[in-house]
């Protein structure tokens, strides 16, 4: 949409609430009306209404003693309705079979449970043959791509606690941290991984984050692309890429994610 067309709907007011809600979630603690505006570069006076609606609607909270206001449990409680992965899950299945259709590759979706990666959609290539992994499937963390993608697109002590916390999936071997750091470091300087499988012969793991609004992939989309050598005219590893790294973008879009610069 045309800029001028974006400033014309625009309004002021919501901008300024949400730009509190989002300050208060990010620093996750409380502060003051001065702090506030001084974070979001306006006068203590040009937020008062907006806290004041906010505190009325119970959005925020402020303490009576130090007088900071702080987030509420409200936002919390309203998610609770439709869960944020249920939601991106419903919403990606159908996705996923187009590119499934177009690419003539499997994919999967992956995710981080207590320090298990684990599988929790997925849909098989359109063809006859093909190499597709069962939702409920556990997966190793530095041997699979969906892993090193979890785990490169984290904050280091997120990333820490997330190896220390992981149990060894079924022939998984114990990685080498400062190899596996080096892996880590490569999939962030590219965005994405690709690398031959070190589970199965002849397959190329190609991973794709799906980013939470703090910029930490809370979500994988993975083609274990296999390469036919046959006479059928498929796309080449490159379109394949294409099509699902555009497919792990819109995913990052429709959760309200950001993308690390």
């Amino acid at each position: 949409m045309d800029e001028s067309v974006n400033d014309k709907y625009r309004a002021p007011a919501l901008d300024k609430g949400l730009d509190i809600i989002e300050l208060l979630a990010e620093r996750g603690h409380g502060l003051s009306q001065k702090d506030i505006a001084a974070a979001l570069g306006r006068s203590p006076n040009e937020i008062y209404r907006m806290l004041t609606t906010l505190l009325q609607r119970g959005y925020i909270s402020r303490d009576s003693k130090s007088d900071l206001f702080a987030l509420s449990l409200k936002m919390f409680s309203l998610s609770q309705y439709h869960p944020p992965m249920h939601r991106l899950l419903a919403y990606a299945v159908p996705l996923m079979q187009a590119a499934s259709q177009k690419s003539w590759q499997s994919c999967h979706i992956a995710k981080e449970e207590n320090g298990m990666i684990v599988v929790v959609a997925s849909h098989p290539s359109p063809t006859n043959w093909g190499l597709a992994m069962r939702t409920g499937s556990v997966m190793g963390l530095a041997n699979t791509g969906s892993g090193r993608v979890l785990a490169a697109f984290r904050p280091l002590e997120e990333r820490k606690a997330l190896l220390d916390n992981h149990p060894l999936a079924l022939g998984e071997p114990e990685p080498d941290e400062a190899i596996l750091a080096k892996r880590l470091q490569t999939i962030i300087e590219r965005g994405y991984e690709q690398a031959p499988s070190e589970a199965t012969q002849g397959v190329t793991d190609l991973a794709f984050p799906v980013f939470d609004s703090f910029s930490r992939a809370i979500a994988v989309v993975t083609c274990p692309h296999l390469h036919r050598i046959d006479e059928v005219d498929v796309p080449d590893l490159d379109e394949v890429v294409a099509t699902y790294k555009a497919l792990a973008a819109h995913l990052t879009e429709y959760y309200g994610g950001v993308v690390p610069s």
